[in-house]
């Protein structure tokens, strides 16, 4: 049996993989970080995400579910690290006119990176760090490599938003309960008398309106036609993104989408549907997991953000960090900062982030 500190987040997901390693005799720890600064935020009551004022009342439920479980329970001050290498990026992102993916940044640097360093620091020692993931992590002796692979459910699959782990960290991580759906973690905590069973599924970074961690350093510019004709006005780039069609207050024939942002104009140029649907991009930043690197051209599936239904396509290296994608088939709103990942059958390949359409 293996020495595993487990990730814990007070939500059904989390409580139930600690108390299944529990259960199959794993020495547990259970860990949290907290990230909330204090920021003001919108007023109003919002579901809890990973990031957010409800932060509290989570680490409180996480302390009270590995106490039902019997097993030791720290928090771990991570706010200066998560602003700095999370909150930081989110904002420059967006104020160059891309959509950034804080989920997949925060997994590879804070959750598994900053987080496990910490915990070791702390003087606790694991074999293991786990999670509540929906996923799958298996070595493969023929490649010599740790692959990551789809949960077994695939509606609930979150391999998409772990695309950016390293081989080093894929090597000591657990996901116990990938192979379940939601329904049955849902059973498990019931039966495990964990009093989580029936808890809102928790959000991904906030949710809810994020604009006051865009700072007020937006200004408002012109929403532009794709030949130049001011249509009208913005509140500033930071609120909008490729294939954005609400609250752009634009008066036209049709309904008129985000097809790009120009930083350099302060402008967000807007067209029909059809100009939002592109069949290249250029990704860099890249992470490879089933192989080591790309050497030559491949077919494969890749997926342009987590809601995105995987499309066939072929990836060309360009260099030693840059990437080629070219679709079978069109997408719609190819997004600059985005994560893409791509995928062989139900095995992530490797994944980077969107420069932009090719």
């Amino acid at each position: 049996m293996a020495r595993v500190a487990v990730g814990m987040s007070g939500g059904t997901d989390s409580s139930v993989a600690a108390a299944l390693l529990k259960a199959q005799g794993h020495e547990v720890i259970g860990v949290t970080m907290t990230t909330w600064g204090g920021e003001p935020s919108p007023a109003g009551e919002t579901r809890h995400g990973c990031y957010g004022p409800g932060e509290a009342e989570d680490v409180e439920d996480a302390r009270r579910v590995a106490g039902i479980v019997g097993i030791p329970f720290h928090a771990f001050d991570l706010t200066t690290e998560y602003r700095s290498e999370v909150l930081d990026y989110f904002r420059e992102e967006y104020s160059v006119g891309r959509t950034p993916n804080p989920c997949v940044r925060c997994n590879r640097r804070i959750k598994f990176g900053t987080l496990l360093r910490k915990v070791r620091e702390s003087g606790i020692e694991c074999d293991y760090f786990a999670t509540g993931h929906y996923a799958r992590v298996e070595y493969d002796d023929g490649r010599g490599r740790y692959l990551l692979r789809k949960a077994g459910d695939s509606r609930k699959d979150q391999s998409y938003f772990l695309c950016a782990l390293t081989q080093e960290q894929l090597g000591r991580s657990l996901f116990p309960i990938g192979e379940y759906t939601k329904a049955q973690v849902r059973h498990m905590a019931s039966e495990f008398g964990l009093g989580v069973e029936d808890r809102l599924e928790s959000q991904d970074f906030f949710d809810g309106d994020v604009s006051f961690l865009l700072g007020t350093g937006a200004q408002p510019g012109p929403i532009l036609s794709r030949s130049g004709d001011v249509l009208g006005q913005h509140r500033g780039i930071p609120f909008y993104t490729i294939g954005q069609r609400k609250g752009l207050g634009v008066a036209a024939r049709e309904p008129m989408y985000v097809t790009s942002i120009d930083p350099d104009r302060n402008a967000i140029v807007v067209g029909a549907l059809d100009e939002v649907y592109d069949d290249t991009l250029v990704a860099s930043e890249l992470n490879w997991i089933a192989v080591e690197g790309l050497s030559e051209s491949i077919e494969a599936k890749a997926r342009i953000r987590y809601s995105h239904k995987e499309a066939e396509a072929v990836i060309s290296p360009l260099d030693a960090d840059r990437v080629h994608v070219k679709f079978r088939e069109r997408q719609m709103a190819i997004t600059p900062g985005q994560a893409v990942v791509f995928y062989e059958d139900d095995s992530v390949i490797g994944g980077g982030t969107i420069e932009g359409a090719a």
